[in-house]
């Protein structure tokens, strides 16, 4: 069994052993994962603003090509834009906008995806030695295709699941929180295996886990208030190796921990 101080310990004094590097990798996580992500979930999703009362980007952009056109006038008199053509513009704007959305996830699945599998491998060598930079390549030269494939069932499987409830999409995104970790250790492991052995590793885990990732509140406050500095230079490289220590702890058990001390 766990605690939260024993991985914390483990993810802090492995984190300053390596620390630029450890920084480094934190931050390129941070612009690729969470940026993706948030781009993502921004189009994919229906406006916030629309519970506001207010227009949705379709909406906006076909009443902004309309306004356009009513602008002209012959004389004094406006032209009124006929019904077909505001279809149309409809339909172009959707088009765009499931274009710009399937643009944002091929570059998640073939690249942003790949790039997260190698980030968590550094963590995972960097909690028992000095890991490279290099590692963060390392799923485009270890079955780069399955791991594509797996991460992008995972990330629709979260939004599908997401989509039902919030809770739901909660429990199953921490069900499959090992996904990465696990493909970073074993690439060759087929679809069915990896997400068997995220949802055996986080059962009776997902609490306790949850716990771990709030612990960390207090250090996002001085993030803030140290305008996000403290956040790159600490605090996310030192949860990073928190969560890696976690991934160890969950799959080699006692193991890890002898070796260790």
């Amino acid at each position: 069994m766990w605690t939260r101080k024993e991985l914390k310990e483990k993810g802090k004094k492995a984190f300053l052993f390596n620390y630029w590097k450890t920084v480094l990798v934190s931050l390129v996580l941070v612009i690729l994962v969470i940026g993706t992500s948030g781009s993502v979930a921004g189009r994919g999703r229906s406006n916030p603003a629309n519970d506001r009362g207010e227009k949705s980007a379709v909406t906006t952009m076909t009443e902004t090509a309309e306004d356009t056109i009513n602008e002209h006038s012959l004389g004094n008199k406006q032209v009124e834009l006929p019904p077909a053509a505001k279809a149309v513009l409809a339909v172009l704007a959707v088009i765009v906008g499931i274009v710009g959305v399937g643009s944002a996830l091929a570059f998640m699945a073939f690249l942003v995806n790949p790039f997260e599998v190698g980030c968590r491998r550094f963590f995972l060598r960097n909690l028992n030695q000095k890991a490279k930079f290099s590692e963060v390549a390392f799923a485009f030269d270890n079955n780069y295709l399955n791991i594509v494939k797996i991460c992008f069932f995972m990330t629709i499987y979260t939004f599908l699941w997401g989509l039902l409830l919030i809770i739901p999409g909660i429990i199953k995104s921490y069900e499959y929180r090992m996904i990465p970790y696990i493909l970073a250790d074993h690439p060759d492991m087929s679809q069915k295996e990896v997400f068997a052995k995220s949802k055996e590793l986080m059962k009776g885990q997902k609490w306790r886990a949850f716990v771990l990732d709030v612990s960390f509140i207090g250090w996002g406050i001085f993030f803030l208030l140290s305008a996000r500095v403290l956040g790159v230079l600490y605090v996310t490289p030192y949860r990073d190796m928190t969560n890696a220590a976690l991934y160890e702890r969950l799959e080699y058990g006692n193991l890890a921990a002898e070796e260790n001390n």
